[in-house]
């Protein structure tokens, strides 16, 4: 009996063992348009992950330079779709049906991580079979507008946050049950935010949203003001659809755009920074929130003209948390 009881225990330990020590895996998908610039950090960043076995889909929607063929170079797969039909949502939808994984993650193809256990951190989550989403740190890069930064800051902390309250995402930096997303879509309809869209109705299944930290990427915009005015105007032709309620009057408009503007002087100069900042950071949160009060009065209806100016124009806060003990990665890309 004595035997029989150890040879139980044994073999349960070796059970929990193979179940702890059992490699991590995953899809990820990328969305690209004319990246060639972006897109190879990208892919060298996974290459150097601690998470190895993944699989790499990009969406391309008619990139006229290298990016599929650098992609290619990387082992992606490479799936088309025509840039009249572009929506984030239905590129997404195409990049997740492919995926053979469970675990899916989404990434920008002008995003890259900064540590070898990004995709490590954005998926230990999923050990909680509530979990529906994770999604991580962004930060700019150097020559990113310091208004921006301070976005980035304020947005995504340094202190993770497990099963957030609010449908609060972005799938610029983020991983999804692919068994969920079967069940609902991306909504392929909305001009933005069919990330928060989808977390919305995630949350209302019972499912939880992880903020995790450690999986932390930087973000590339280097948008010109009328790419600002355009991104922030599309994202509130969203927020609009999926909150009827909501509302941005000129109030509003002048309150947020003038407190913002008097906050990142206000950090800029404490940073020392004001003086190569100035201009940028009146012409961006004026942008910003100029685009948002226009996108509220707007329908969310994807015309062609809109799919053009959205999808293809030709165009901070003290830190919280602890430095980590994680080495980062050294990119030759610079």
């Amino acid at each position: 009996m004595a035997a029989r009881t150890c040879l139980r225990v044994y073999l349960s330990t070796c059970l929990l063992a193979c179940v702890y020590t059992f490699p991590m895996k995953c899809s990820i998908v990328i969305r690209a348009y004319n990246e060639e610039k972006h897109i190879g950090r990208l892919l060298e960043g996974i290459r150097q992950q601690t998470v190895q076995d993944v699989e790499i889909i990009l969406v391309d929607s008619g990139s006229s330079d290298a990016t599929v063929s650098i992609a290619e170079s990387f082992g992606a797969r490479v799936v088309k779709i025509p840039a009249e039909e572009f929506t984030f949502g239905r590129s997404l939808n195409f990049g997740v049906r492919e995926a053979t994984r469970e675990l899916v993650v989404i990434a920008s193809a002008h995003v890259y991580p900064v540590y070898p256990d990004w995709l490590e951190s954005l998926l230990s989550p999923f050990d909680d079979e509530k979990v529906a989403l994770t999604y991580g740190k962004q930060r700019g890069p150097d020559s990113a507008k310091f208004s921006e930064q301070q976005i980035f800051h304020q947005w995504y902390p340094d202190a993770s946050k497990p099963r957030q309250e609010t449908a609060f995402c972005n799938n610029a930096n983020a991983a999804i049950r692919k068994s969920l997303w079967a069940k609902n879509n991306y909504d392929e309809t909305l001009t933005g935010l069919e990330d928060l869209a989808w977390a919305r109705w995630a949350q209302s299944q019972g499912y939880a949203i992880f903020y995790t930290a450690e999986a932390e990427i930087v973000h590339v915009h280097n948008e010109t003001p009328r790419g600002v005015f355009n991104r922030y105007r599309r994202e509130a032709m969203a927020f609009k659809r999926i909150h009827p309620e909501s509302h941005f009057n000129i109030y509003d408009f002048a309150r947020l755009t003038t407190t913002n503007i008097l906050s990142d002087i206000w950090h800029a100069a404490r940073e020392g920074v004001l003086i190569r900042n100035f201009t940028s950071i009146f012409w961006f949160r004026w942008m910003q929130f100029y685009g948002a009060r226009i996108g509220q009065r707007e329908t969310s209806l994807v015309t062609p003209q809109l799919r053009e100016t959205f999808y293809y124009a030709r165009e901070r806060k003290k830190k919280e948390g602890k430095e980590r003990d994680v080495e980062p990665i050294r990119y030759n890309r610079e």
